[in-house]
């Protein structure tokens, strides 16, 4: 049984297939890579997974659990957690008061949220900044947050959207050092990302779409390698 599946999901939005019949599977313990060109169904993809959207049809399974017509609320309490493109955190609080909110997902009381978030803040270096207005932050600092906030709600699975996106060289170092790191602790990671570097280097294997339909899937050296992928997606650079 595999410990993550989509299995032919498929998302109409009206007359237009956003995702066709896409399927994959993740092991337990490993960072799997999602690529595409803009539009090609990778953000609908985790919105089906963790709730946002209900899957026209197909399934999505997590130890092999079908979770494709649960809300998000339960889908997070199973262990599934996310971050989000554009990140958007309660700016007038402060990062700690931001982690303890995100806590309340899998605790109930304040003792319990707050020592969570302590935990996650730990985790992912925020502890000098805990006390700092999170709209004070600069980017990399709210990407961090936004990664802080999915670790304090405990996931087994962790769905990170374009993590990298706006990081200068030194940050994208550390991301991909935070991303490691959150893998050694436990976590399965399934990663969209557009930055080929950190996708290349992270992720033991790679599943590449389309205008919402699968071109590829295989380890790094074999997507990069794929006429498809290169075609639709990477251009010649990695011919």
């Amino acid at each position: 049984m595999a410990y993550f599946q989509v299995d032919r999901l498929v998302k109409y939005f009206g007359g237009l297939a956003a995702v066709n019949g896409v399927s994959f599977e993740v092991a337990q313990g490993e960072i799997f890579g999602l690529i595409g060109p803009n539009g090609s169904g990778k953000t609908t993809t985790f919105n089906m997974i963790s709730g946002y959207h209900r899957p026209t049809s197909g399934r999505v399974l997590f130890q092999g659990r079908e979770i494709q017509r649960l809300p998000t609320h339960k889908i997070c309490h199973l262990g599934i957690g996310r971050t989000f493109q554009v990140v958007k955190p309660l700016g007038r609080m402060t990062v700690l008061d931001n982690v303890i909110a995100a806590a309340y997902s899998r605790v109930d009381t304040h003792h319990k949220a707050q020592e969570e978030a302590m935990k996650a803040i730990d985790f992912c270096g925020l502890m000098p900044v805990k006390d700092v207005l999170a709209k004070s932050l600069p980017i990399a600092g709210r990407k961090r947050l936004e990664i802080t906030r999915a670790m304090a709600t405990r996931p087994g699975l962790l769905l990170l959207d374009e993590t990298a996106a706006g990081l200068n060289p030194t940050e994208l170092v550390e991301a991909i050092e935070l991303i490691k790191k959150i893998r050694e602790n436990g976590a399965t990671i399934i990663i969209i990302e557009h930055i080929m570097h950190v996708i290349m280097t992270i992720s033991d294997r790679i599943h590449a779409i389309n205008f919402g339909e699968t071109i590829a899937e295989g380890t790094p050296g074999e997507v990069a390698a794929n006429p498809a992928v290169i075609e639709a997606y990477l251009g010649t650079d990695y011919a």
